[in-house]
């Protein structure tokens, strides 16, 4: 166990096509109330017990984490920690709060953008969200000392066409551009395997017009396979979830908005850790929990992922993050 991805609310403003598709989180869903989601102390005081078992990376998510009020407050709690802090953001609030965010201790952030075409990204956003204010947001955060990774969710016949532009975009910025195979996150995203990009292709696209070398992970577990480019103007990442499955390496655990803890994003069921923070539970007694849990887990959705296993009802990636 190496990394912990905690959500802080599972309300998000876009609605990507993806992820949070209007037709089901429409005004009529039901969010979590405040008194349900976990405190920024309840977060800090896991995340603590976490470092202990070995977690040396924390990442924020959500939703969209820049909606939860003054993020910037738990990023100070957690910078206390031994850990690098990073954040995943679909840039639309980061301009804003860059600044706050780098003074607290935030290491790095990771924005998504699926288009640089504006028609594009705003039908996958579904908030009629300009790709010129996202753009601004990644410069606004590399301003304030912020390393940037650009994460594109790539979907064929949707924004594939996009992909060698993107890249494009990137080269040479110091900012890495990752694509991300389209995944079954979820039960409400209507996922079929005709509608993934293999990485594969997605490095073959790009090297076409700019030759590319692989080269090796930052870290143990690290999801995305890294190619650089041969000229010298930085690299890409390529995430495999569904060609190219990493269950048997994964170091990730993710704590949900509530507080529930999950040992796979294509979890159907998570394990209650809320109901023993505010039922008295020791330190000890969180640890302990939270090893057994780890210990049991046996996830390896994606090695056996079929048409059918996608259709079966999993935890949506706005409560548990991606």
């Amino acid at each position: 166990m190496r990394d912990l991805r905690i959500s802080v609310t599972d309300r998000c403003n876009f609605r990507c096509v993806y992820c949070m598709p209007r037709e089901v989180f429409d005004a009529n869903h039901q969010f979590l109330p405040h008194s349900a989601i976990l405190s920024f102390e309840e977060i800090a005081r896991l995340a603590r017990i976490f470092v202990g078992l070995g977690v040396q990376k924390l990442r924020l998510t959500g939703g969209e984490p820049l909606v939860r009020r003054d993020l910037y407050r738990l990023v100070a709690m957690l910078a206390e920690l031994p850990v690098e802090i990073t954040l995943t953001t679909n840039g639309s609030l980061l301009a804003k709060q860059a600044k706050a965010l780098k003074a607290a201790g935030l290491h790095r952030v990771t924005v998504s953008l699926d288009s640089l075409d504006d028609a594009t990204f705003r039908a996958m956003n579904d908030a009629d969200f300009p790709v010129a204010k996202v753009i601004d947001a990644i410069e606004a955060a590399a301003a304030e000392g912020l390393p940037v990774k650009v994460n594109t969710v790539v979907k064929r016949g949707v924004n594939d066409q996009d992909i060698v532009r993107m890249a494009e975009r990137w080269r040479g910025t110091g900012h890495v551009a990752r694509f991300i195979e389209y995944m079954d996150v979820g039960s409400s995203n209507g996922w079929r395997m005709d509608d993934v990009v293999p990485s594969a292709e997605v490095v073959k696209r790009i090297a076409a017009r700019w030759p590319l070398e692989p080269i090796g992970a930052n870290y143990p577990g690290e999801v995305a396979e890294r190619w650089r480019y041969v000229d010298g103007a930085g690299e890409i990442g390529v995430i495999s979830s569904v060609t190219q499955a990493f269950c048997s390496t994964c170091t990730r655990m993710r704590l949900s908005t509530e507080g529930s803890l999950f040992t796979c994003l294509f979890a159907q069921s998570g394990h209650d850790l809320k109901s023993l923070v505010r039922g008295g539970a020791s330190d000890e007694e969180l640890r302990n929990e939270i090893a057994a849990v780890w210990q049991r887990r046996a996830d390896r959705y994606s090695e056996i992922r079929t048409e059918a296993t996608s259709r079966e009802r999993k935890v949506e990636m706005s409560y548990i993050g991606g």
